[in-house]
């Protein structure tokens, strides 16, 4: 029997999509994929069917960087209300425990927010994607088992409170990868002494990417609708994910030596760091990393 070709076009660049309230981030993803009738597409990290916002979706040669957004701080808006927790640490669980909130004044939170700014320690919720010995935490925790999970190390860069209408709150929340607002939210319930929970969440911010480029249903609907070329002028280039990184520019030399996977050495380059490569005819190439003796050593080549 002969081989199964790949179905669908070579699409390349990122979607910065506004995925929708209610869809998970893959049915988000294979519906992006379909309309482009896209060979091959990822997006970069997923979102809760009640949180809405920014997923980067990837395609074609994109999906070679996505690991570095998946690696990138992420922003948050989140509406968090206390004096209920749930089982799940949002509004899609069953509520578990109620205690009352009257005393609790906006000092009150703002103090308990400067608790969580830096590196902080985290334990995973039951309801995450993440695995134990094989299984996903969130169907352990369907089947009503809850096991131990190791504390993280993450980081809040800025935790600032934006509005407060107690006993809901909204916070802007900019933090490294692998945070968990649900658990944020959760701990800063358990300091104030009434427990609390995600009302309302959206990511606003990706690495590079901010909410004022996503690209909502509607606009991509009409693109559809107009055809394939409008459906394009929505993508942005893969390198854009990277755009924060310093570029290097390489003659036809260092050019062809770096194909080959061998380092060299630049005039002018940065001291130390990732960085973005680009051939002799300004072309985007792949990623490099400074190494200690001057030279970039190729990383991952497009």
């Amino acid at each position: 029997m002969g081989r199964r070709g790949n179905s669908g076009r070579n699409v390349q660049g990122i979607l910065l999509l506004d995925k929708p309230l209610g869809e998970t981030s893959n049915a988000a993803l294979q519906r992006v994929k379909r309309m482009y009738f896209a060979r091959k597409a990822g997006h970069t990290g997923s979102l809760d069917p009640l949180a809405g916002g920014l997923l980067p979706i990837c395609f074609g040669a994109a999906t070679k960087i996505s690991a570095f957004l998946l690696d990138a701080n992420k922003r948050y808006w989140v509406r968090v209300k206390l004096g209920e927790t749930t089982t799940t640490g949002d509004a899609e669980g069953a509520v578990i425990k109620t205690l009352p909130t009257v005393g609790i004044s906006e000092s009150d939170i703002s103090g308990a927010l400067k608790r969580f700014v830096g590196e902080i320690q985290q334990v995973p919720p039951m309801y995450s994607a993440l695995k134990q010995n094989g299984e996903r935490l969130y169907k352990l925790a369907r089947e009503g088992i809850e096991v131990e999970r190791e504390p993280r190390t993450v980081k809040i860069y800025e935790l600032k409170l934006q509005s407060c209408n107690l006993p809901e709150f909204e916070l802007n929340v900019h933090c490294s990868k692998g945070t968990y607002v649900r658990t944020l939210a959760e701990d800063i319930g358990a300091v104030l002494g009434c427990g609390a929970h995600v009302s309302a969440l959206r990511r606003t911010g990706v690495g590079p990417f901010s909410a004022e480029q996503m690209v909502h249903t509607d606009e991509l609907n009409a693109a559809f609708e107009k055809g394939r070329q409008a459906m394009l002028e929505l993508l942005l280039p893969m390198e854009s994910a990277l755009s924060n990184w310093p570029a290097v520019r390489l003659n036809a030399d260092s050019t062809f030596y770096v194909k080959q996977g061998q380092p060299v050495l630049v005039p002018n380059a940065p001291t130390r760091g990732r960085v973005r490569l680009y051939d002799n005819k300004d072309g985007f190439i792949g990623v490099g990393e400074i190494l200690e003796d001057g030279r970039v050593a190729p990383k991952r080549l497009m």
